[in-house]
């Protein structure tokens, strides 16, 4: 009941609508459904649909709902501060000389009828790599600095991480849209090749907004999400928007386009199940979007992939166990890439290669031959905090968890 009345209200949320619920509803089962939108980050999303519903107001306690309620307010109220100061520094990096290409973030949220519900933790900025110096200067200047423990990685790293100083903002600065020494993710770059080329401009509240172009931006949506199953997962926001993005552009892309990238990947199975999850539990319009045939006809059970997502919190972090988890899923799609049999190796997950934790270890980039180094010291940070973790940070947990996930991603055809 609690996963059906949280999609229902989802689904009412992305329609702009009031949800309709004519069953009885207990608290503890209304409980549940705002327990899972706060795993999901959807908390916002979820009262905006359901505040004015008879079986919410007739099951739960006013004390309760006035908490939702204030909860709700503080989310939106800072969400919408948070755009005025991207859209500020957005004018302010257009006055000197600079258009990054804006991914995700405000661009989704604009499709929105309640665009403020949607909470965004970032705002993510895809720029020229040659061109990071001058970012870096114009950023500093408009009040963004870099965290200090980034510091020390951040001319190597293919993402930045800026913080506004005196104003609540966090920015990601991509030189790149994937991790390019990844083998997990060899090419997906090469995919975006044309993207400032493609490049659109959108107006979001008076302000133009270049972004990608439509084909591009859903394929990267899709991808992005491909990262993050492949790691510890992904939530149904993210389907959210893809759903969004495909009904309100859909006669504008090339489905032919994205399904050939996807093939190249194996995500073309995987990408059908999230158009399936769409259609059956949110509000995705085949016809709408010109969703193609070929893709609407292929056989895909979705369901074992909505309870992953529902599982996994915003971006596969709903416990440690599950992040933890992410070592065995990689290192399963690094050896089918490399052409070996995929398995839940605990070997591998002790002794990763160099591109999986040179973001922890910078200092492997230029003294490969020090890996032995980092496992150790991996290894023996790993036996430190396990001593004291929580009940949710298990070793046997996020070897079990990793297993399940490797067999989700075979049943999606992602690895064989």
């Amino acid at each position: 009941m609690n996963q059906k009345l949280f999609l229902a209200s989802m689904k009412a949320f992305l329609n702009n609508e009031m949800l309709q619920w004519e069953e009885d509803v207990s608290f503890e089962e209304w409980d549940e459904v705002f327990q899972i939108a706060n795993k999901q980050n959807t908390l916002a999303m979820i009262y905006q649909s359901t505040f004015g519903c008879p079986a919410l107001l007739n099951a739960v306690p006013s004390e309760y709902l006035k908490m939702l309620k204030q909860r709700t307010m503080q989310d939106v109220f800072l969400q919408i501060r948070k755009t005025q100061e991207f859209l500020k520094l957005y004018q302010s990096l257009r006055n000197n000389g600079l258009e990054p290409i804006v991914v995700k973030g405000i661009v989704c949220r604009n499709l929105y009828g309640n665009p403020d519900n949607r909470i965004s933790g970032d705002e993510d900025l895809y720029i020229p790599k040659e061109q990071y110096g001058a970012y870096r200067k114009a950023l500093y200047e408009a009040g963004m600095i870099v965290p200090e423990e980034f510091l020390s990685h951040e001319e190597i790293d293919y993402e930045v991480s800026y913080v506004g100083k005196d104003f609540p903002l966090l920015l990601e600065i991509h030189k790149s849209l994937f991790a390019e020494e990844s083998d997990a993710y060899a090419g997906m770059n090469e995919r975006f090749a044309k993207a400032f080329e493609n490049s659109v401009v959108i107006e979001i509240e008076n302000v133009p907004i270049r972004t990608m172009g439509y084909s591009d931006h859903l394929l990267f949506l899709i991808l992005h999400a491909y990262k993050h199953f492949i790691h510890s997962g992904f939530g149904i926001r993210q389907v959210c928007d893809m759903v969004m993005f495909a009904n309100v552009y859909g006669s504008q892309i090339d489905w032919k386009f994205i399904y050939d990238q996807c093939k190249i990947i194996h995500a073309d199975v995987f990408t059908a199940a999230l158009f399936d999850i769409g259609y059956q539990h949110l509000n995705f319009d085949p016809e709408k979007a010109c969703y193609p045939k070929f893709w609407q006809e292929m056989e895909v059970d979705s369901w074992d992939l909505l309870q992953d997502l529902l599982d996994a919190g915003v971006y596969g972090d709903a416990d440690m166990s599950r992040k933890h988890s992410s070592n065995i899923t990689l290192n399963a799609v690094m050896s089918e890439k490399q052409g070996k049999k995929a398995k839940a190796s605990v070997l591998r997950t002790l002794f990763p290669p160099k591109e999986t934790i040179k973001g922890r270890y910078p200092w492997l980039e230029k003294h490969s031959f020090l890996l032995p180094f980092a496992w150790v010291n991996r290894i023996w940070h790993y036996a430190w905090q396990q001593k004291k973790r929580s009940p949710e940070d298990n070793a046997a947990e996020s070897i079990k968890i990793g297993g399940q996930r490797v067999e989700l991603m075979k049943k999606y055809k992602i690895i064989k």
